[in-house]
């Protein structure tokens, strides 16, 4: 109940102050397991990702937001807890159970933030994700979230934000005798490629 609240607020407030839009919805998988993955440039991106589903999307934060009240509020929307500071083998494992079962999960290639909107170089542990997951990888990309609420802005400003869904990564170009580290990093490079890819206009 308090995520279909918390949704369907969300795109109220995302039509109203940002005239949010999905283009190429038709790619979004509503059922099975599916991986997406997303520029990551403001605090709006992952709202609005989740309010271009119509079912429920896992999402991930920063392990210290879960205090007081965020800690009870985020977990009841889909929202699961990382350590960002070290490798966090039990959210990875958390993440790839939730795939194995059939959940859409949204996370970030780029890891955190980027400072000046532009996209940057994945981290190698959302390769591991990538190459262990099984399920298709869906990049979508968002337009104009840095314009709206930028990194060192305090709060938000009004202004259109648009979704846009790619088609499914094709991974079939890495090498397979291409192991660890290596392999989660170029699994990482070619979700961004994808990323890269997609424009507002296509």
């Amino acid at each position: 109940m308090i995520y279909w609240l918390s949704h369907t607020l969300g795109r109220i407030v995302g039509c109203i102050c940002f005239r949010h839009r999905t283009l190429h919805r038709e790619r979004l998988p509503e059922s099975g397991g599916a991986l997406i993955v997303s520029n990551h440039a403001s605090y709006l991106d992952p709202p609005m990702v989740s309010i271009s589903f119509r079912k429920p999307l896992y999402c991930l934060a920063r392990k210290s937001l879960f205090k007081g009240f965020m800690g009870w509020f985020l977990p009841r929307i889909k929202v699961m807890p990382v350590d960002r500071g070290k490798g966090d083998l039990a959210s990875l494992k958390r993440i790839l159970a939730l795939l194995q079962a059939g959940n859409r999960v949204l996370i970030f290639p780029e890891g955190t933030r980027s400072r000046d909107g532009a996209m940057r170089r994945a981290e190698a542990g959302i390769g591991f994700i990538i190459d262990k997951c099984k399920v298709p990888v869906i990049p979508v990309r968002i337009f104009g979230a840095y314009e709206c609420f930028p990194r060192k802005a305090k709060f938000p400003r009004l202004g259109p934000i648009t979704v846009v869904a790619g088609e499914p990564v094709d991974f079939s170009s890495i090498p397979p005798e291409l192991t660890g580290r290596a392999r989660h990093q170029a699994c990482a490079d070619k979700a961004m490629e994808a990323l890269a890819a997609i424009r507002l206009d296509g």
